[in-house]
């Protein structure tokens, strides 16, 4: 198991994350983009993310071999970030987004695939994953000093310098042993034909939805309230620090609860801390709690669906499984998070935009609920 080389590779490609996440939507707002417009080219990854996956997965799973594509993905979503630096308006940006959204998409599902594969069911994904977390949280925390300091187009310079950073470590990650065919469970139509796959990917596509204000507009939101961008900083960083102990416990997690039940305990958090967002953020107090629960929101979610996912679409399928999660979840829930939040956020403000979170929290909820019904059992227990 080569943790090392996957652990680093992690670190910087959630370092990336942690400086766009935050900070892009500032920097487009300090070039003049209004709301609706930063909403539009958030959404640019999702969309990307709807087929660009299912597309590289399914390359992968053919060649039997995925760190030759996740190399390539690197390097090309590398230049495509390159043109955000070099552009001017609304749609030359559209078009360099768009570019380095069709490759870097490509990258999250592979390297997952490539992580459990080496594991061969054996504990450690939480541990590894941990380090993405914690490359997010030096990002965030850096680059909330800097901005202090600095102007804000350094945003798009840490961003290189970050994926000049994973195209290297892609490099030193091994390939891992071919999958067995014969642990695939079927096809991949008649895995998705199964009731509790199909409720897993839906849940999961509108809790993405639910974070789509979190992730466009929590770092705007902080910031028309009065907070620094220190802070805004500090308070992204306490997310991501609860993530890491989730991902840390992960396997006692696995062991003590049915990944059903927390499924369901992540999409009920996720109704009452989205709302109290929107309406309570002048109290610093209450959104230090709430961030802690992004640990729950996301991280817990979040692993217990990638180990469904793992052991449903087994073998052959493993990165088209893992791509079609990244699709359906990320793409489909992150689009429409991004584009609604987009649209509400001037007409009617924060607290109704992040109220709506909650809706989409509660609707992936009855989701799970009915389609994934306890009487199925679990049937996807995989340690993580």
């Amino acid at each position: 198991m080569p943790f090392a080389r996957l652990s680093a590779y992690y670190f910087f490609y959630y370092a990336f994350i942690g400086v766009f996440m935050p900070y892009f939507a500032l920097y487009l707002q300090g070039r003049g983009f209004p709301s609706a417009q930063i909403g539009f080219l958030l959404s640019i990854m999702q969309w990307m993310r709807l087929a660009a996956p299912n597309l590289w997965g399914w390359l992968a799973d053919r060649a039997g071999r995925r760190m030759p594509v996740m190399r390539i993905a690197a390097l090309c979503s590398f230049c495509g970030f390159l043109g955000i630096w070099l552009g001017e308006g609304l749609w030359s940006i559209a078009l360099a987004l768009a570019v380095m959204g069709f490759f870097w998409t490509a990258q999250s599902p592979l390297a997952e695939a490539t992580t459990f594969a080496h594991l061969a069911g054996r504990h450690g994904y939480g541990r590894v994953r941990a380090w993405g977390s914690f490359g997010f949280v030096v990002a965030v925390l850096g680059m909330g000093w800097w901005l202090e300091r600095a102007s804000i187009d350094w945003v798009i310079h840490a961003g290189i310098v970050m994926l000049a950073a994973i195209v290297l470590t892609s490099l030193t990650v091994p390939e891992a042993p071919p999958a067995d065919k014969r642990a695939s469970g079927g096809s991949l139509l008649s895995i998705l034909r199964r009731r509790e796959v199909l409720a897993l990917l839906v849940s999961c596509m509108l809790m993405t939805a639910a974070h789509g204000a979190l992730n466009v507009f929590y770092s705007i939101h902080l910031v028309e309230a009065g907070y620094g961008k220190s802070v805004v900083g500090l308070l992204w960083t306490l997310g991501v620090l609860a993530e890491i102990l989730v991902f840390m416990w992960a396997p006692r997690l696995m062991g003590r609860f049915r990944l059903r039940s927390m499924l369901l305990l992540a999409l009920l958090v996720a109704v009452g801390r989205f709302a109290l967002i929107g309406w309570g953020v002048e109290w610093i107090g209450l959104l230090l709690g709430l961030q802690l629960l992004h640990g729950i929101t996301f991280g817990l979610n979040h692993i217990c669906a990638i180990s469904a996912v793992s052991k449903w679409f087994a073998g052959a399928h493993q990165a088209q499984g893992q791509a079609l999660y990244g699709s359906i979840s990320f793409g489909a829930g992150g689009i429409i998070g991004s584009l609604v939040s987009g649209a509400l956020w001037d007409g009617v403000g924060g607290g109704w935009t992040f109220t709506a979170s909650s809706v989409f929290a509660l609707l992936g909820l009855v989701v799970l609920w009915l389609g994934w019904p306890a009487r199925l059992g679990e049937g996807e227990k995989r340690d993580a």
